[in-house]
Parts: structure tokens; C-alpha cells; sequence
């Protein structure tokens, strides 16, 4: 009777080297993996042509045992979209401007050996995924992948007029040059939509958001509630109201959501004074909404063009994420 030859572990860092030091990064993963007794690394960088799910499932055909990823969102975010439902761990090094999942998920942002260190000592936590299927004016359907948000109208108009030399020398902040150049001429868009097997609704809103979690940069919550492990998919409408409309929405996302939520005399205080009417919540499994006209359309920070409809849904604990020893995931 032979003995079946163990095959050595082995790990593979999908890398965008625009965003970070690949090179740094490959050298720290194959001394890690070298300790620990797997086999050296494959380092996969992306492109132009391919920004993550082509490698990824490189990786993948290759039977590794564990996934890290090193870049924007955008990496994130496609890497994410390979690997779903493949059941193998996926560590997420964060590398780029707004690093959205590593913040909603509360992991170190400044230290990437301890996230490294976690693919071999630490464990792992199931989390959802969204799935945004978008119909573009001609008709054509598309259907991507989102960790943290999709969005149609302003949020994305916002997103396409940021410029990328500010993303790159001022991170996040740029976004204000983006909201700058897009709310003077911002007009709300009739909606008609739809959540789980609900009625249809109609509105007329500057944005409508499709979340699986809910904090931005600068510790802005937009969504208080939302989990990105509850297998719900959060919902979100925005319309300013008014010449003080933007105000209002200012008011309810930072405000209320981010500063008052967070003590029991700020949450007495929201029931005593109410809400606005300018951002509405609501939640489900899936969500549908048509607009009037093509819109603009982005998924987890990325601009991905003109749509007529867009379809999400939530794919429950999808992901399984790396976390370090220790890591406290209370509310997430």
C-alpha cells in the first residue's frame, strides 16, 4: 500500500503594483510562507486588461490554499468577484485610497505583516457579497460583484469627475473636487423601484445606494445598521430637498448616523428631533430600480458607466475573510 504525497500549502498574492510595493510584499509573503512550511508564493499582478478576477482564478485552478490581495478597491473588489463561493480564505492588505471592506471590516490599515501573519496564524469569518446586474441603454446586461456599495445617479456622477491625480496625492479627500464639480448641475432622476417582492414604488431621487455594509472614509457611517454579515442588503434613497437640501443629507449621514448614534443621549435626541425626509432606509434580500434615462452607475468607488436598470441582491456569507488573532468583529 502506498502513501499518498501531501501536497505543501501555498499562498497567492494578487497585487496591483500601481497601488503598492509589489516587490516588498512578494519578499514579506514568501518569508512568512518559508516559516510556516509552505511552498514559495505565487505573485500575481494585475493590469490594464485584467484588474484581479482573470489571476484570481489563476490562483484558484492552482489549488492554493489562501488568497491576499494588495490594491484599491477596484482589486478588491474584482478579486472578491472570482473568488466567491470558492471556500478559499481571502486576506485583504490594504493598499489603496479609500480602502472601504478593510475599514468596514475594522482591520489594522497600516500594518501589512500582521495581516500577512493571519493567512498562517490567524482564522477566518464569513461575510456576504452583492451582485449588481446592470442593463445598459442598448440592453446589454452585465452582472459584477460589490463588497461595500453599488449606487446609481450622483454618487457615481461624483465618482467620474474626481480626478485621479488628486486620488493619488490627497486618498480620499479628492472626492470632495468630485462632489464639487458634480452637485451644481445635479438633477434628481425618477426611479422606479422595487425591494424583495414588494409592490413597486416610485421617487424621484438624486441617488439610490445598494449596500452590503455601511461605513465611508473619516468614519462616516452612511448606514448605522448595516452588517456585511447578515445576509440583508441595505438600501438607501437620497434627495435634497430645498435651496438647504444638501444640508439635510449632511445633516442625517454625519450628524446623526456618525456623531449621535453613538451615545444613548445622541439616540434620545434623534427620537426627539426626527429625521428628515431627504435620505430615506430601507432593507431587504434583493432590490431592482429603472430609471427614466441612462444613468451613471458605480460599484464599490468604481465608475462602470451608463445603465438603465440595475438588479443587486446578496450573496449570504460568500467570502471567507482572513482575520488576525485576536481581531474584534463585535458589530460587524
Amino acid at each position: 500500500m502506498t502513501t499518498p504525497v501531501l501536497r505543501a500549502r501555498q499562498a497567492a498574492l494578487v497585487v496591483n503594483p500601481i497601488k503598492t510595493d509589489a516587490s516588498r510584499l512578494a519578499a514579506m509573503l514568501t518569508a512568512l510562507s518559508v516559516a510556516a512550511g509552505w511552498t514559495e508564493p505565487l505573485i500575481l499582478e494585475t493590469s490594464v486588461d485584467d484588474p484581479g478576477q482573470q489571476v484570481t482564478r489563476q490562483a484558484l485552478t492552482a489549488g492554493v490554499s489562501a488568497v491576499l490581495v494588495a490594491g484599491g478597491d477596484g482589486t478588491v473588489r474584482a478579486v472578491t468577484e472570482a473568488m466567491a463561493r470558492s471556500g478559499v480564505p481571502l486576506a485583504i492588505i490594504p493598499s489603496g485610497t479609500g480602502n472601504l471592506l478593510a475599514r468596514n471590516l475594522r482591520l489594522p490599515l497600516g500594518n501589512s505583516l500582521a495581516v500577512m501573519q493571519a493567512v498562517f496564524e490567524g482564522t477566518t469569518h464569513p461575510i456576504d457579497i452583492g451582485w449588481a446586474e446592470i442593463t445598459r441603454p442598448d440592453g446589454e446586461k452585465h452582472e459584477h460583484a460589490f463588497v461595500v456599495l453599488a449606487g446609481i445617479g450622483l454618487d457615481a456622477d461624483m465618482i467620474a469627475n474626481t480626478r485621479a491625480d488628486l486620488k493619488k496625492s490627497m486618498g480620499w479627500v479628492a472626492y470632495v473636487d468630485g462632489a464639487a464639480r458634480s452637485l451644481p448641475g445635479a438633477k434628481p432622476v425618477r426611479v422606479v423601484y422595487q425591494v424583495d417582492e414588494h409592490r413597486l414604488h416610485t421617487a424621484k431621487v438624486h441617488s439610490m445606494l445598494f449596500a452590503n455594509c455601511g461605513t465611508l472614509p473619516a468614519g462616516i457611517a452612511l448606514i448605522p445598521d448595516a452588517s456585511i454579515a447578515d445576509g440583508d442588503l441595505d438600501i438607501v434613497l437620497i434627495k435634497a430637498r430645498g435651496p438647504f437640501g444638501w444640508l439635510a443629507v449632511w445633516r442625517t449621514v454625519w450628524w446623526q448616523n456618525s456623531v449621535l448614534r453613538r451615545s444613548e443621549p445622541g439616540r434620545q435626541m434623534i427620537k426627539l428631533t426626527g429625521t428628515n425626509g431627504s435620505v430615506r432606509f430601507l432593507s431587504g434580500v434583493k432590490a431592482e430600480a429603472a430609471v427614466q434615462r441612462p444613468t451613471s452607475v458605480e460599484l464599490d468607488g468604481d465608475e462602470f458607466g451608463l445603465a438603465v436598470n440595475i438588479r443587486c441582491r446578496i450573496d449570504a456569507a460568500a467570502l471567507r475573510i482572513v482575520i488576525p488573532t485576536g481581531h474584534d468583529l463585535t458589530g460587524i
